[in-house]
């Protein structure tokens, strides 16, 4: 995985959800302000010391467990 020690997981941050290091914003939280069409400058801007590594890192860790995801098909 590609996050730089970018990303954390505590228990006792979000309940436990991965989030940017030293900040309480979710992995998933970023993902869906991208999803809903966000530049890494408006992300930025709005939360002031994130920089754009973080963002690509939080890409990263959502990359890397679909990567290593196993489905199994059900059968009909």
């Amino acid at each position: 995985m590609t996050t730089s020690g970018r990303i954390a997981i505590d228990a006792k941050i979000l309940l436990g959800k991965p989030v940017i290091r030293g900040t309480r914003i979710g992995v998933d939280f970023v993902l869906d302000l991208l999803a809903q069409g966000w530049s890494d400058e408006q992300i930025c801007a709005q939360y002031t010391g994130l920089e754009r590594d973080e963002i690509r890192a939080c890409c990263g860790y959502a990359a890397a467990l679909l990567r290593d995801e196993k489905v199994y098909p059900l059968p009909a």
